[in-house]
């Protein structure tokens, strides 16, 4: 490893940990400050936050990995996934904004939806504190598996013979990086954090597709129609209706997506938000744009330069190491970690204030001071931590793979419940509790029986498409069932 990337990757680590230990001595004194920065995210920062936390590691690992492997074909996750985002900052974000701080001040996802149904308050913690650590530590895994690729394949032997491997080693220096500001900073250090990651991650993204393209090697980006694949550079071949929705489907995860929604909650005013959608979707466009051009133009580089490239979702790591300058190459690789890492963090504090807020002040100790509270948080933090890499140790894993597992488990337990209870004033807690359960269900009973991977003898199916019809109508029908008891 060059002397000029590890220089640039540790002024990167030191730039996160002095981000936590200012967020430490601004706002970390109550619960409020830890969870929700105070409620007083600015614009920008409240928008390029949702979007770095949004794009893990598989902006830059799965999603490129997939249009390498595929073609053009992929890019209908993105454009789902840019659908959605819009929806849910036209029609989730100024509803919760103004009604978790109106019903209670609530500072996490499942207080809010027992201030909204009290009737079920218990339950709907209980569970939703469950579901939020479950899938959390799945996804937190995915961007794990990214850190530990990312060692694996760029910094193998850096470090000698110290009794693990380079995957295992890049996972608990990725997690060990993570926990120090997040525990230490909170909310807003993630948020601050995210804020700067988010910048690096668009100009890498923006860089490496036009170096590739335009660079030596890549021949104006003429060699793409010279991929020895049919239908490489088509948004249709071989696309199947099934294959269709699976894909444009995604979008529908932005709804119940705690680490993403709760930055929503954190803005400044309810007349922030349209400024900050108008930020974080421009953001979120140059970023999807960026990631789709590494995966074409990577395979076309690959191709014509007759190299062979094992795991298509190191793509981004392989194209950085070849085509950079040291110092270049260790921020390309920032921005992979600045993707890794936002996710992470935002996961992990979201994780943790459920086992807090939702569990400990609970039921263990209702009377806790905010110290206490604040403390705990950052040991549940770790706990999650530790549970996410005990997933993430098997180095066959795929972060799209991952990511794609845990997003419909938030999406189909969580995406119908806040959309309805936020818009539909005739929905009762007991529908609540039923939608929650049956979401859930549903996509890990899908996941299951393979039939994500294969349905009836054909395609699979998305497992966020029966989990969020399936949810939507449960909660309906319970409701109305219910509507007169409430």
């Amino acid at each position: 490893m060059q002397t000029g990337t590890l220089i640039a990757l540790a002024l990167y680590f030191a730039l996160m940990l002095a981000i936590g230990l200012y967020a430490w001595r601004r706002s970390t004194a109550d619960s409020e400050g830890y969870l929700l920065a105070g409620r007083n995210l600015p614009p920008a920062v409240a928008a390029l936050s949702a979007g770095a936390s949004d794009m893990s590691g598989w902006l830059l690992l799965g999603l490129p990995g997939a249009l390498y492997a595929a073609g053009l074909v992929e890019a209908w996750i993105g454009i789902g996934l840019f659908v959605g985002a819009l929806v849910n900052w036209i029609v989730v974000a100024p509803r919760l904004r103004e009604q978790t701080e109106t019903l209670g001040n609530a500072l996490t996802i499942p207080e809010f939806l027992a201030n909204r149904f009290p009737d079920k308050a218990i339950a709907l913690r209980l569970v939703s504190a469950v579901v939020i650590v479950v899938f959390f530590a799945v996804y937190t895994s995915a961007g794990l598996v990214g850190g530990g690729k990312l060692f694996a394949t760029t910094f193998a032997g850096l470090f000698g013979d110290i009794g693990m491997s380079d995957y295992m080693l890049g996972i608990w220096i990725t997690a060990g990086v993570v926990l120090a500001y997040t525990m230490v900073g909170g909310f807003l250090a993630v948020s601050l954090t995210d804020f700067v990651q988010g910048l690096i991650m668009v100009t890498a993204l923006v860089v490496m597709p036009l170096v590739v393209m335009f660079g030596p090697g890549g021949t104006a980006g003429g060699s793409l129609a010279l991929v020895p694949q049919e239908g490489f550079l088509s948004l249709t071949h071989g696309l199947t209706f099934i294959g269709f929705l699976s894909a444009v489907t995604w979008g529908l995860g932005y709804f119940g997506q705690p680490h993403i929604i709760v930055r929503f909650m954190a803005v400044r005013s309810v007349a922030d938000v349209p400024t900050a959608r108008n930020i974080g979707m421009s953001w979120m466009a140059v970023c999807l744009i960026g990631a789709i051009g590494i995966g074409l133009a990577g395979r076309a580089y690959v191709e014509r330069n007759g190299m062979v490239l094992e795991d298509p979702e190191t793509i981004f790591i392989v194209l950085a190491n070849l085509l950079f300058t040291p110092f270049v190459t260790g921020f390309l690789l920032a921005a992979l970690l600045a993707a890794i890492m936002s996710t992470i963090s935002s996961q992990l504090l979201v994780a943790s204030s459920s086992l807090t807020e939702d569990f400990y002040r609970l039921f263990l100790r209702k009377n806790c001071s905010e110290r206490e509270a604040v403390n705990v948080g950052r040991i549940c933090v770790a706990l999650v931590a530790l549970a996410a890499i005990a997933i993430a140790s098997d180095p066959d894993s795929q972060v799209l793979g991952l990511v794609s597992n845990a997003w419909a488990g938030f999406g189909a337990a969580f995406g119908p419940l806040i959309v309805l209870a936020l818009t539909w004033g005739r929905m009762t807690g007991a529908g609540a509790v039923a939608g929650l359960v049956t979401g859930a269900s549903v996509v890990i009973g899908w996941i299951a029986l393979g039939w994500n991977a294969a349905f009836m003898g054909g395609p699979g199916v998305y497992e966020i498409i029966p989990g969020f019809i399936a949810a939507w109508i449960a909660i309906v029908a319970v409701s109305r069932m219910t509507s007169k008891e409430s």
